[in-house]
């Protein structure tokens, strides 16, 4: 309506306008404009035109007004409420399609995600080229010739005797030419075994008395080879900078085992697994890589300390001077807490990689392990036992007590208790022989 209006009020100044365009030509008087009836005529049809205009435009003002009262009456709903509603209904469809739209972009992004970690998985694989064999429960020691199984064996067998039993190693002289295998489940014992055989073969004199003395050397300096072996390990993960404690305990990885798998090999494998991905990915390298270099490293203590041996190795790592986003992935690495930076997770990813490549581990060699030191265990229990060996795997138990404890007849009935006790609360195939050994010694000397 007030479109209408304005058009007439814009015609009738035209008409004044001509009118006064007309006046003022040439060869035309000037007279006032009251003196034309013409232009009084049209002056006053447009005042009666613009008094219809407002009528009508008040007019529609009334319809539109009752329109919307009836409009209120039959919604039962004002029209602010009414206008409400239809903001709700519009806000509703705006939000269906942007929900729609982000579903479509979180489909994609996730399509993209994915290719993309199978991308950097396979790079890392590719890259590490690892070697899937490692020793478990054998080591083999190289003679200079066959004529030396002999002198290990010694005179009526005492020489192996006493390797085995001071060891608790089986030493294995067979066929095999040029070579004694050296079979045992614990590697810190198979260790020690390997390096008194070795100088035993390099010094020549092959008896009781000096194959012990060469056992309590090699046991001494088996920590200076832990530390040769953790260092050997930080250089193959290209990490530099450990306190020298964690390189000790790395090095003590090395004889142990996860279901079969040498655990300081897995922990140099998720080393440059792990610095791979986080140079794939823009994450910080040195963090990744040395955390997943020492995620497993609370299993050097594992009987030492108690506690998730993540947890146990995130305290040791703090207070040997890693910083916090280390110790943070090694924690988290079996989710003992939840990861909270881009570096666990890559230690996580490089973990189960590392534990996941066929051959990596075997299932029934932790179960092998695992009964060979429940049976240790469970004869180092009684009163007066030194020292215990599970050998000829498992097929033997060596029981090695203190003379002055236990006489010779209670060493009979010790071994009758530990075959009962085993009867009753182990598993087994087979028979499991129980073997007391007591030893009695006098020295003297003379001055």
């Amino acid at each position: 309506m007030q479109t209408l209006i304005g058009a007439a009020l814009i015609a009738m100044g035209l008409v004044v306008a001509t009118l006064v365009h007309t006046r003022s030509r040439p060869g035309h008087a000037a007279a006032p404009l009251a003196a034309d009836p013409t232009l009084d005529r049209r002056a006053a049809e447009l005042e009666l035109r613009a008094a219809e205009l407002e009528r009508q435009a008040a007019e529609l003002e009334r319809l539109k007004v009752e329109r919307e009262r009836a409009l209120e009456r039959a919604s039962g709903l004002s029209a602010a409420e009414a206008k409400q509603e239809l903001l709700k209904d519009v806000e509703g469809e705006a939000r269906q399609d942007a929900a729609r739209v982000l579903r479509r972009v979180e489909d994609e992004t996730k399509r993209d995600a994915e290719r993309r970690v199978r991308s950097i998985l396979s790079v890392a694989m590719q890259r590490l080229a690892a070697s899937h064999a490692t020793q478990t429960t054998v080591s083999v020691v190289q003679l200079p010739g066959d004529d030396m199984k002999g002198r290990i064996i010694g005179r009526e067998g005492r020489n192996i005797r006493a390797l085995e039993n001071l060891t608790g190693v089986d030493f294995i002289v067979d066929d095999t030419p040029g070579a004694v295998v050296l079979s045992a489940f614990d590697g810190v014992r198979r260790e020690v075994a390997r390096m008194t055989l070795e100088r035993l073969l390099q010094d020549g004199r092959i008896h009781p008395a000096r194959i012990e003395e060469v056992f309590f050397s090699a046991k001494s300096d088996l920590d200076a080879h832990i530390v040769e072996v953790g260092e050997a390990a930080v250089l193959e993960a290209g990490v530099q900078g450990l306190d020298p404690e964690l390189v000790r305990l790395l090095g003590r990885l090395r004889f142990r085992t996860s279901y079969g798998q040498d655990v300081l090999a897995h922990s140099i494998e998720c080393a440059l697994m792990a610095g791979t991905m986080a140079h794939e990915l823009g994450a910080s390298a040195k963090t990744a890589k040395r955390a997943a270099l020492l995620h497993d490293i609370g299993k050097a203590v594992s009987g030492e300390v108690e506690g998730p041996h993540a947890l146990v190795g995130g305290d040791l790592a703090r207070r040997h001077g890693e910083r916090e986003a280390v110790a943070h992935a090694m924690e988290a690495h079996h989710n003992e807490v939840e990861p909270q930076t881009v570096e666990a997770v890559i230690v996580q990813a490089a973990d189960a990689l590392s534990g996941a490549r066929p051959g990596a581990r075997g299932e029934s060699l932790e179960h092998y392990v695992k009964r060979l030191r429940d049976l240790e265990q469970l004869a180092a229990r009684h009163d007066g036992v030194e020292k215990v060996y599970a050998m000829q795997a498992g097929r033997e138990v060596r029981v090695i007590v203190e003379p002055s404890a236990v006489d010779d007849a209670g060493a009979g009935v010790l071994a009758r208790g530990i075959a009962r006790e085993i009867e009753r609360e182990l598993e087994y195939p087979g028979q499991i022989k129980v073997t007391v050994i007591r030893e009695s010694r006098a020295v003297d000397y003379a001055r």
